[in-house]
């Protein structure tokens, strides 16, 4: 699926109305999660949202409390077994699901970015994907660094899927759950121009709320945060899936993540969530003129920067493991043909 061209000169919409979705999963039954969010979807576009933001690993399910059956130097049967139903539940990009994606936001004439689990070949990537309101898809964001235990599972995004695209809403671009930890990554949003910045996440602690004002303040730009809301009843039973350390003391009713999804102003106000009730369609009027307001008295890569002191350098082409040469030349140990 080609990527379209970058679109250049377009002047925003000055009030954007969006939604960040909080819900859970149908872990392993990828086709019925997508019907879910296509519910999700239609019920937020009903209410005159124009761009959705759904949570980290939405499609193909955020692994809570799983292990994989790994500790060092020792992988069990059953850990194989639970992540080649993980893989199943994986999508490829390009693929049916991606085009699938793009036919609701197509039909319902919004802007969607959506937390996926990326398959591509035996390797998986917490992946965030990028839908105009035509159905295109635009492109792609992997998850740079996965946190602790993710690593079992996911793969390492390179500097090629660090997008921010121009549309007639504003800039949006997205990181993911604790990469918005990372500050240098967020200096290379920022310089991107980044206005609508999606924050797909899995974090539901108190402390998360502070991470989230302080990048709206520090970047200028609008924070939108989707979390699932997940009870054990969302997962399947165990012994199928185990919360480690937690199955025991869970009932199917008790809440393993609570939410907490958010949307803040440039000047760091709350204007919608958090939200810890449930599942819901968090929705707030963005006037992106406030972006100008707040840059006034702050610009991080303008001019509260300092060149001349601090710089950043981001290598943004794609880094792979094996790379086949066309040249003509025949190079081997001892024998160079340079005919």
């Amino acid at each position: 699926m080609a990527q379209p061209p970058p679109v250049k000169d377009i002047k925003p919409t000055s009030t954007v109305r969006v939604t960040v979705v909080q819900a859970s999963t149908i872990f392993y039954d990828t086709p019925a999660t997508l019907d879910k969010a296509e519910r999700l979807l239609v019920d937020a576009a009903k209410n005159g949202s124009q761009l959705l933001v759904f949570p980290e690993a939405f499609v193909g399910g955020y692994p809570r409390g799983m292990t994989f059956g790994v500790t060092i130097a020792n992988r069990t049967a059953k850990g194989k077994e639970d992540f080649r139903k993980y893989h199943a539940s994986a999508i490829d990009v390009p693929g049916p699901e991606v085009d699938r994606l793009a036919a609701m936001a197509k039909n319902n004439k919004v802007y969607l970015v959506m937390g996926v689990v990326e398959r591509d070949g035996y390797t998986l990537y917490c992946t965030v994907l990028f839908f105009d309101n035509h159905g295109q898809y635009l492109g792609k964001h992997r998850k740079f660094v996965p946190t602790t235990m993710e690593r079992v599972v996911w793969g390492f995004g390179d500097g090629s899927t660090i997008p921010v695209f121009e549309t007639p809403l504003g800039k949006i671009g997205a990181v993911i759950c604790w990469e918005n930890r990372m500050p240098l990554l967020r200096t290379a949003m920022y310089a991107k121009g980044i206005q609508i910045y999606c924050a797909p996440n899995a974090d539901d602690k108190d402390v998360w709320q502070a991470s989230m004002a302080h990048i709206a303040l520090e970047g200028g730009c609008f924070v939108l945060s989707a979390n699932q809301f997940c009870q054990r009843k969302d997962f399947p039973p165990s012994p199928e899936y185990e919360f480690v350390g937690r199955d025991e003391d869970l009932t199917p009713d008790s809440i393993v993540c609570r939410g907490g999804s958010v949307i803040i102003s440039p000047s760091g106000a709350v204007l919608a969530g958090p939200n810890y009730d449930g599942e819901a369609l968090i929705s707030a009027d963005l006037d992106l003129d406030e972006i100008v307001g707040e840059k006034f008295a702050f610009d991080v890569v303008g001019h509260y920067s300092r060149p001349e002191v601090l710089s950043l350098t981001v290598r943004d082409h794609p880094t792979k493991a094996v790379t086949f040469s066309s040249s003509s030349s025949v190079k081997s140990e001892g024998f160079t043909d340079t005919n």
